[in-house]
């Protein structure tokens, strides 16, 4: 992986770096990349909360099934 560091001052040409930067990568790099990251936003969002992160009780209410009334 490459860690070069570049410095840009201009927002437009900073976006611009960060589409060439994802757009080298390959597809499951990408991927990898976006699965780590929502983990890390689920936890830090569950810390913010105070919550535990990986909650081993899953879901807090049972899905069950949705029964629409006939009419």
């Amino acid at each position: 992986m490459d860690k070069t560091i570049r410095r840009v001052t201009d927002p437009e040409e900073e976006q611009a770096e960060t589409y060439r930067y994802w757009n080298s990568l390959p597809i499951g790099d990408r991927l990898v990349a976006i699965s780590e990251l929502s983990q890390e936003a689920y936890a830090f969002a569950a810390a913010f909360k105070g919550a535990p992160a990986n909650d081993e009780q899953g879901l807090s209410r049972d899905p069950g099934s949705v029964q629409r009334a006939r009419g």
